[in-house]
C-alpha cells in the first residue's frame, strides 16, 4: 500500500508540473485574458484519459495498480478542472458573461470531443 502511494505522489507531481509547464506556455503564446492555458490542458488531459482507458482496457492489458498511477496520479493533477471552475467565477464576478459562458460550453465540449476522440484512437491502435 505504501509503494502504491508513493507511485500515486510522484505521478501526481509529474502531472502537476507537466501541467505548469504547458498551461502556462500556451497562456504566453495566446497572450489573451481567456484562460487558453487551462483549455488546452483540460483538452489534453481528456483526450489523454480517453486514449489510455481505451487502450489498457481493450488493446494493452496492465495491471490495475499502473492504470490508477496514470489514469488517478499523473492525469488527475495534470487537468485542472479546479482551474477552470475559478476561472470561470472569475468572469462571472466580473460581468463577462458571453466569456464566461463560452469558457464553460468550450471546456465542456472540447474535453467531450477529445475524449471520445482518445478512445477511438484507443480502438485503432
Amino acid at each position: 500500500m505504501i509503494q502504491k502511494l508513493l507511485w500515486l505522489a510522484l505521478a501526481g507531481a509529474l502531472g502537476t508540473l507537466a501541467r505548469y509547464g504547458l498551461s502556462g506556455w500556451v497562456q504566453r503564446g495566446a497572450n489573451s485574458g481567456f484562460p487558453w492555458g487551462t483549455l488546452a490542458v483540460n483538452v489534453l488531459g481528456c483526450f489523454l484519459f480517453g486514449l489510455v482507458w481505451t487502450l489498457t482496457q481493450e488493446r494493452l492489458p496492465i495491471p490495475g495498480a499502473v492504470r490508477m498511477v496514470v489514469l488517478i496520479g499523473f492525469l488527475g493533477s495534470f487537468t485542472t478542472f479546479s482551474a477552470f471552475l475559478f476561472e470561470t467565477d472569475q468572469m462571472l464576478e466580473q460581468s463577462q458573461w458571453l466569456l464566461a459562458g463560452l469558457n464553460v460550453t468550450g471546456e465542456l465540449a472540447a474535453g467531450l470531443a477529445a475524449y471520445l476522440s482518445g478512445a477511438a484512437l484507443g480502438r485503432l491502435i
